[in-house]
């Protein structure tokens, strides 16, 4: 009988509670993120995993993390999440070019890495929800940079027992982004446009969640709050497999031997996809340096430089949207780690970062944080990564990844590391047609992004996904639009609580 793996907040108050409680809850009732009470160690030789189909991986490691479902639970969750929903059988496929791993993450149904954990979460959530036996009607409330939105959409459409409840910023992601959002159908689905940018958006949604007068409200009208942000463990876990699987490829295909360290690189902006690989190599997978790129927006390459995380900046709308983003909520999660733990001094720090707007480590923690190397692209560096690459391979990446490529490419040069580099491949291009045709050949700048479909096909030699074709074609669903401080009036409306 494997030992129970319970979960406590890293704002140190409300005691540890188990994996069903912790997906369910999704934020902690303090303000702060769950996190393992202990790290599992990932025991099995990495030459018997490397034989193991996407699927296979994935209930042993999600296994080692969720000890309050059975195994049977898990694996039928894994089957349903991990099916032909994905475009390529082998989930997430590795491919190499220009001396570069990419892992594309990117062939689910909404085109980018986050369906590779929403579209298990339903799941899990209803497992945890018959866990505890709430019979209350799960309220999922989340924010959204671009992705999230749709991918959390798409999992939770039509989902008996369930409502979910997006924002994004109207004017902070791209065309088709967008369209993907407001044209989702199911009864239980509502998009909201706010005025405002992704970390309005969620600062909003956090503010929800730790009402207490809300949530009294909410559970009298028989609902209760959860999350498909990546603040939600159980959104978190299911992206450590996809790093063993990444690792696991290079083993196969003779890139590497089992055993022999790798970088792994990761675009990120709410820091959950590299949190993701920092939980894996913390389990014992032989990752060296985790290389954390970032775009204009480069608050946490500022942090990882020097120790001080200041929002205190002006904010860049980019080519790579869903990068756009100041307050990196995951961090969080990371700075309770390498604090030993400390949940006093995490909260010291959340409440400067809310209130003042900054936060300093002092020098012993922000040594435990060498794992990670960091780097940033400007707009113009982004488009030459997306150029050059394509002219060297004939491989075409989205801006986010582009953004992996050139700081990978500056690290290599300024650091001498020679590691095989593995570069998590966020999104498809056809997500933002515009930006990648026109980093090509200034001509496309400006046109329309759906018009710019067939012209992406032609470059790449990619059909039409099916998840893009006819999307400007489908019907607009959602119209409201609000401002941050109107979202929680927003909630009360859609949820009937209102005057009551």
């Amino acid at each position: 009988m494997m030992k129970q793996l319970l979960y406590k907040s890293t704002r140190g108050e409300g005691g540890v509670v188990d994996a069903a409680a912790a997906i369910l809850q999704g934020i902690a009732p303090d303000g702060g993120l769950y996190v393992p009470a202990a790290i599992p160690a990932a025991a099995w030789p990495l030459e018997e995993l490397a034989q193991l189909t996407y699927q296979e991986l994935a209930c042993r490691i999600l296994s080692l993390y969720f000890t309050c479902f059975s195994r049977e639970e898990i694996k039928e969750a894994v089957n349903k999440a991990y099916d032909a929903k994905f475009a390529v059988p082998e989930i997430a496929p590795l491919v190499t070019h220009n001396n570069i791993h990419f892992l594309e993450l990117f062939h689910g149904p909404t085109l980018a890495f986050k369906d590779m954990a929403l579209s298990i979460l339903p799941h899990l959530l209803k497992l945890a929800a018959e866990k505890l036996g709430t019979g209350k009607e799960i309220v999922i409330l989340t924010a959204t940079s671009g992705d999230t939105g749709k991918a959390a959409l798409e999992g939770f459409a039509g989902v008996a027992g369930t409502r979910i409840i997006v924002f994004f910023p109207q004017h902070g992601v791209s065309e088709v982004q967008k369209r993907q959002m407001i044209t989702q159908t199911g009864d239980n689905t509502h998009v909201i446009g706010i005025e405002g940018n992704f970390d309005d958006a969620q600062s909003g949604v956090k503010a929800m969640f730790t009402d207490e007068s809300l949530r009294r409200r909410l559970d009298s009208h028989g609902y209760l709050f959860s999350s498909a942000n990546s603040i939600n463990i159980g959104r978190l876990v299911p992206q450590i497999v996809y790093y063993y699987w990444a690792y696991l490829q290079l083993v196969r295909k003779g890139a590497i031997a089992a055993g022999e360290a790798v970088n792994m690189v990761v675009p990120t902006g709410n820091f959950g996809n590299i949190l993701a690989a920092w939980y894996a190599r913390s389990m014992g997978l032989p990752l060296a340096r985790l290389i954390c790129a970032s775009n204009s927006n480069n608050v946490l390459f500022d942090f990882f430089t020097t120790g001080v995380y200041n929002r205190r900046r002006p904010f860049y709308v980019t080519i790579s949207p869903s990068m756009d983003i100041l307050v990196s909520s995951n961090l969080e999660r990371l700075l309770y780690h390498a604090a030993g733990e400390n949940s006093q001094l995490v909260r010291s720090w959340m409440e400067d970062l809310a209130q003042k707007g900054v936060y300093t480590l002092p020098p012993e923690v922000q040594n435990r944080l060498n794992a990670f190397a960091a780097g940033y692209a400007s707009e113009e560096e982004t488009k030459e990564a997306i150029r050059s690459l394509y002219a060297a391979s004939g491989y075409l990446v989205d801006p986010h990844t582009a953004v992996g490529v050139f700081v990978l490419e500056k690290y290599r040069q300024e650091s001498g590391d020679s590691l095989p580099a593995v570069v998590a491949a966020t999104a498809s291009p056809y997500k933002f047609p515009g930006a990648v045709l026109s980093a090509l050949d200034p001509q496309f700048a400006g046109q329309d992004d759906f018009a710019l479909f067939g012209e992406l096909a032609k470059v790449t030699g990619i059909p039409v996904p099916p998840a893009a074709a006819g999307l400007e074609k489908r019907p607009v669903v959602h119209t409201t639009v609000c401002r941050r401080e109107e979202m929680q009036q927003v909630v009360e409306d859609i949820l009937g609580l209102a005057g009551r």
